[in-house]
């Protein structure tokens, strides 16, 4: 069986942050074009990671290459726009749906014609929604997707999601699932995905990283979480490290 196309590789990735070790020696590749979902107790290390793969932070040690270049030689804006990252609190600037929209152009000096815009609205499940509507009008669940479809704007391959939807009501959460597979299966977008609830890393994940205290302690298909063979990961999928 051919092995999958690796879209980052980390090795032997070492960082700290006033004297606490965070991460330590995380080795390991994360496939492309699938979608890999990232879980363990909280300080295990998981969102520092995020904020490696986008370069606002830069590792001790160790060496991470992003679509088979290193990720020191991408210019910054080259790296933001092939790794996308959507984070639990949708931050959003005050005013209208299109102004938050088009902040990824503005920044790169370009603009966001009102059709695409329409578009990433129509693609994230927001049809109903204007582009003029004021941001304070917006439920929860809309300001997650309007987040995901500002991710959107610049196309990245790579799409990191950080608990987004961890403070979302049933039905929300589980229309953020659907986008979420729908954007995998449809543009082949590598996902890599935080999240706290381990019936959404079964039914989301091809493939599962399980970390714990800044260690990447066991990985594979999803499915493993039914079954760990680490006796740590068991007494975490049981409920007894949280």
């Amino acid at each position: 069986m051919t092995a999958p196309v690796e879209a980052i590789r980390f090795d032997h990735i070492d960082y700290s942050a006033d004297g606490v070790h965070i991460l330590k020696s995380i080795t390991g590749a994360i496939p492309e074009g699938k979608i890999t979902t990232l879980v363990g107790p909280s300080g295990a290390g998981k969102t520092t990671l995020f904020k490696l793969c986008n370069g606002l932070q830069s590792p001790d040690s160790g060496e991470i290459i992003i679509k088979e270049k290193r990720i020191e030689n991408y210019e910054p804006i080259e790296l933001r726009r092939n790794v996308g990252i959507a984070l639990q609190k949708a931050t959003m600037i005050s005013g209208t749906v299109q102004k938050n929209l088009e902040l990824p152009s503005k920044l790169q000096g370009k603009e966001l014609k009102e059709g695409r815009a329409n578009d990433l609205l129509k693609m994230v499940g927001l049809s109903e929604v204007s582009l003029q509507k004021k941001i304070k009008d917006l439920s929860g669940g809309q300001r997650q997707k309007l987040s995901i479809a500002r991710t959107l704007v610049n196309r990245p391959d790579i799409l990191l999601l950080d608990e987004i939807t961890s403070s979302l009501d049933s039905v929300s959460r589980q229309d953020i699932e659907k986008l979420i597979e729908k954007i995998n299966d449809q543009y082949g977008t590598t996902i890599l995905w935080i999240t706290h609830n381990l019936q959404q890393a079964l039914s989301i994940g091809h493939y599962t990283w399980v970390m714990m205290d800044g260690e990447l302690v066991e990985t594979g298909e999803s499915n493993f979480l039914r079954n760990p063979q680490n006796d740590r990961v068991k007494q975490f999928v049981r409920g007894e490290v949280e």
